[in-house]
């Protein structure tokens, strides 16, 4: 006979003592790699879970909700994906709510929500169908009082489940169904641009909108080449955050490097290897990227009820 037990969550990630910068934002380093991604995610999440192109690291997830909220407050992630945060969150013991465009991937986070989440804590965390534009319309009465804000956007550039094997017998590099996320051209994930922009500057006024005053907004990206030239995903996540009435707090680098006697080993992928010899090649001074860019800001109080309030 075969015994099953549930995998137990890592222990709380501990809070930061963050260094500032001469400007006077924070800065901090986060080795959230230790355990590649696989192991993070082995017998914890359902292995259907390799779907999707996009997942956030376990472990971040876990160490941005211990920074930067409380046990019990409300945690929403506006591109929920495959549920990565409402879990962690859950485990964590905060309320958790997801939203999702993409039917299967709503379907695999309450599937996984389900796997994951034991008596009480499943009643913590819920995936809602819907576009994050639309946010305050999906979270209904819980506008102006969500804590916390953490999400992953597409990073502007084609992702998909590599195929190695069909590409180099000729075929797709990636599987059409998991390239950008979706096969419908108007999913945010096959936006490239100023269209990107426009959508996530709309994506921000919303999340500006449902946080309660002094509640954050945590951004996780990762800079990426195009043509030869690298887009500053941080840069731009700053801007537009910042013009939807945000307060820049803090940038985090989170390594997906592992530190091993003081030196990194980077675990790059075969398309990361493959992608950096080719633009060498081109004569382009490319470079494997180890980690993730994770800024932080917060929803300042704009009225005179909210300063009010926030005293």
């Amino acid at each position: 006979m075969t015994t099953i037990t549930t995998p137990q969550p890592p222990t709380t990630p501990p809070r930061s003592t963050q260094p500032r910068s001469p400007e006077g934002v924070p800065l901090a380093v986060w080795p959230v790699a230790q355990r590649t991604a696989q192991w993070q995610r082995a017998g914890r999440y359902l292995p259907e879970c390799a779907r999707h192109p996009g997942k956030m690291l376990p472990e971040l997830a876990r160490r941005i909700i211990a920074e930067y909220c409380e046990p019990g407050a409300l945690v929403v992630d506006p591109l929920a994906g495959i549920g990565t945060t409402l879990a962690e969150a859950a485990l964590l013991e905060r309320r958790a709510v997801g939203v999702e465009l993409e039917a299967r991937w709503v379907r695999l986070a309450a599937a996984n929500l389900d796997h994951m989440l034991e008596g009480g804590r499943r009643d913590l965390a819920e995936i809602r169908r819907g576009d994050a534009r639309d946010l305050p319309a999906i979270l209904g009465d819980l506008c102006g009082r969500v804590d916390l804000v953490v999400t992953s956007p597409p990073y502007a550039c084609d992702a998909g489940m590599i195929d190695k094997q069909a590409w180099l017998a000729g075929g797709r590099l990636c599987p059409p169904d998991t390239l950008n996320y979706s096969t419908d051209r108007a999913n945010l994930g096959h936006a490239r641009g100023p269209a990107y922009a426009s959508a996530m500057a709309e994506v921000y006024a919303a999340c500006h909108a449902v946080l309660r005053p002094g509640g954050r907004l945590v951004v996780v990206t990762k800079n990426t080449r195009r043509k030869g030239r690298t887009l500053d995903l941080a840069g731009l996540t700053v801007t537009l955050a910042t013009q939807a009435g945000f307060a820049y707090l803090g940038h985090v680098i989170a390594l997906h490097a592992a530190i091993r006697d003081g030196d990194l080993v980077a675990r790059p992928s075969y398309w990361q290897t493959v992608q950096v010899r080719h633009a060498r090649e081109r004569g382009e001074p490319a470079h494997l990227v180890a980690h993730e860019d994770v800024t932080v800001f917060s929803r300042p109080a704009t009225t005179l009820k909210e300063i009010a309030d926030a005293r």
